[in-house]
């Protein structure tokens, strides 16, 4: 099996996906445009990217059947693209979740101690122990995270550790989960207007894009500490920076709009400008343990790919297939036998919609489960149990 690496990528887990049995490409300086190139040159069924994004054209280039993203989120990929041609997309989800809490608090820490500021003024010959002897400090003080998911909830053990009460609201009833210590909110603007530090902590959704806007930040507390360690588009970038103006907010940023889609480029967004603002260069995940770990979740997906036909993880699969039947058929394991049950589903103008077959020890018989489109007439269902030859038994069951 043929799988390209387009991003960085540990030399461990190359050796280990070679020694598995697969030939690896690796480019991990491979742009936008020119992984179009290389995925129809390469011809890869399995495709690991980081931060490069994977459009449509990429996804049309070759006969891929997998894209692994070496890391949570998956909005730089094209998934509905992805779904239409059958191709699985699969994430590495809460490998990078202490990474990114780390420097949440780094930056709350830099915020709440003015360190930025403190350590261009040293540079410049600049003493001012009065100054920057102002500040709030973190115990007591309420921190608000918004998406508590597996990096939020790696945000409260920290906060616990400095002795910040919790509050938390998240838009997945699955999270919605208390916890000790974890107040949980029925909305953002409920939390913004209890937080001392709101951190945010959400994947970039239609739902989620603009979430953060101007009544968010008008409930904050003036002189509040606003944190960003997602997406860009998750918060109103004019409202924060107004925000940052008009309501003494500081804001400290992994992200921002317009970021360069290499590693290197020009930044255009003028909210670095303002003097309550502070960011870094979207490192969040970037820590040695958090891409080894990641790294290590790649491979196992792509391992149990090359073994099963199944990626652990894809995100990209129905919740529900439009099936309203289910029928289970224990069957001789001959050849054909699968063969004449689906000519007849043919016949009878019924869809499979999904189908698992599991064969018993000594391959002599296997059972096979079919979910069907509508219900098989009762004519097929009187010519299986007449071939009692390679029929063993069957069922028919109502889906809920």
């Amino acid at each position: 099996m043929k799988v390209l690496v387009a991003d960085k990528f540990s030399k461990t887990g190359l050796d280990e996906l070679r020694a598995h049995g697969a030939e690896v490409s690796y480019d991990p300086d491979l742009t936008e445009n020119a992984l179009v190139d290389a995925v129809a040159k390469e011809r890869p069924e399995v495709l690991v990217v980081r931060s490069t994004r994977v459009t449509e054209p990429v996804l049309t280039a070759g006969p891929l059947a997998l894209v692994v993203r070496a890391g949570a989120g998956v909005d730089t990929i094209d998934i509905e693209a992805a779904s239409r041609r059958g191709i699985r997309v699969a994430n590495c989800p809460g490998k990078n979740s202490v990474a990114v809490a780390e420097l949440a608090f780094g930056l709350i820490l830099a915020l709440d101690r003015r360190i930025p500021e403190g350590v261009a003024d040293l540079r410049r010959g600049v003493w001012n122990k009065k100054e920057y002897s102002k500040a709030n400090g973190l115990f007591g003080r309420t921190l608000g995270i918004v998406g508590f998911g597996h990096i939020g909830q790696e945000m409260v053990v920290r906060a616990h550790a400095f002795g910040m009460p919790v509050v938390a609201w998240e838009p997945l009833p699955e999270y919605r989960i208390g916890r000790p210590g974890v107040d949980i909110v029925s909305s953002p603007l409920e939390l913004a207007a209890v937080a001392d530090v709101v951190s945010v902590h959400l994947a970039l959704t239609e739902q989620t894009r603009g979430l953060i806007g101007t009544e968010f930040f008008s409930r904050m507390r003036p002189g509040s500490l606003f944190i960003n360690t997602s997406r860009a588009e998750v918060v109103d970038q004019n409202a924060l920076a107004l925000a940052v103006k008009d309501r003494g907010i500081r804001a400290g940023l992994d992200v921002c709009a317009g970021e360069p889609k290499a590693g290197t480029g020009e930044v255009t967004d003028d909210i670095f400008q303002l003097e309550r603002v502070i960011g870094t260069h979207h490192i969040g995940a970037s820590t040695e343990q958090a891409q080894e770990a990641i790294g290590d979740e790649a491979v196992r997906i792509i391992r149990e790919y090359m073994d099963t036909g199944r990626a652990p993880n894809t995100v990209n699969l129905a919740k529900k297939t439009p099936a309203t039947h289910l029928l289970a058929v224990t069957y001789y394991d001959r050849v054909g036998v699968l063969a004449g049950i689906f000519d007849q589903l043919r016949e009878a103008d019924i869809n499979v919609e999904e189908m698992e077959c599991v064969v018993f020890q000594d391959a002599t018989a296997a059972t096979a489960r079919i979910h069907l489109s509508k219900s098989p007439p009762e004519s097929m269902l009187q010519e299986l149990q007449s071939d009692s030859k390679d029929i063993i038994s069957f069922s028919v069951v109502k889906l809920q």
